[in-house]
């Protein structure tokens, strides 16, 4: 596993995929599952792992946190960065920043929530949280109001965030006046697009930055990759094509759930069985199963 202190290089480098975690019907992690998708990730070129909301790292036991950073820091490959993630709730951030200063992950990502929580509120949490953790921590904006610009610019002037995770839906990703001052208050190099491969082209293209993140990318890393390299390239043609490839699988997950369909999918599709879905999720129904084992497996066998 990849220890080295993130930069804005790093980010650039490689595709941000964020992976579904495989278990055994006993809710168990699942070793051998967990490698295949891993291996079939970095057979595809991508370096750079994160388990967040895929993984459904929001409702991981504490009892069980331990040995899952254990799994896959022992799973990854060398040149392979692993970045877990903490929280929602702050109890439970705290508890697991002791945990993870056992460990040599060089960040770890705060998922956000929607409840219970104010932009000063977000911002202690995470001080507090680097302050235990001892390292820089990854913040997560998926929704307007979650944070305030001002207290985003502090954190960063403080040295406490690695990077951000930036992934508020807009209707038009281009016309986004929070992202534009964000990338205004700490810089284009600091900031990830992460919605996937579809907002991604504008907001490297129009926003500049740094790279993105994708679940596709699972199903499909060389593909991902590709376009990666073709928009940091200015070959905004080649990405298109490719953008639009992996559309029908992420129309799925959007119209259905970004989470279900995509660990349904990388079963589906002969990668690695990713197991029992845990609560408080469930499994896609089965009548949605077909459109997408079909999807998936055309997005796999794509050139």
């Amino acid at each position: 596993m990849n220890t080295k202190p993130i930069t804005p290089a790093t980010l650039a480098a490689s595709v941000i995929s964020v992976p579904p975690l495989a278990r055994n019907a006993d809710g168990s992690f699942n070793r051998e599952e967990n490698r295949k998708l891993i291996r079939h990730l970095e057979g595809g070129g991508v370096t750079t792992l994160l388990y967040g909301g895929n993984a459904i790292l929001a409702h991981v036991s504490i009892s069980e946190y331990a040995e899952m950073l254990t799994l896959l820091s022992e799973l990854a490959a060398e040149q392979t960065l692993v970045i877990p993630s903490v929280g929602p709730g702050f109890g439970m951030m705290m508890d697991q920043a002791k945990i993870l200063r056992e460990f040599a992950f060089p960040t770890a990502m705060m998922l956000p929530s929607r409840d219970v929580v104010t932009s000063d509120g977000v911002a202690s949490a995470l001080r507090r949280f680097v302050e235990v953790m001892q390292r820089p921590a990854v913040l997560y904006i998926k929704n307007d109001g979650y944070i305030e610009i001002d207290a985003v610019q502090r954190l960063a002037k403080d040295g406490l965030l690695s990077w951000i995770k930036y992934a508020t839906v807009r209707d038009n990703p281009v016309n986004d006046p929070y992202l534009r001052q964000l990338v205004d208050a700490v810089g284009a190099s600091l900031i990830v697009s992460g919605i996937g491969e579809q907002p991604a082209l504008p907001h490297l293209r129009e926003f500049g930055l740094a790279g993105y993140t994708s679940g596709c990318v699972c199903v499909a890393p060389q593909l991902s990759m590709q376009m990666l390299r073709a928009i940091k390239a200015g070959d905004f043609a080649t990405a298109e094509r490719i953008q639009a490839i992996f559309r029908p699988l992420e129309d799925l997950r959007n119209a259905i759930n970004p989470i279900r369909v995509l660990h349904t999918a990388v079963g589906l599709a002969g990668i690695a069985e990713m197991g029992p879905i845990i609560p408080l999720l469930c499994e896609v129904n089965a009548a949605d199963r077909p459109a997408i084992r079909d999807a998936a497996t055309k997005l796999l066998t794509q050139p």
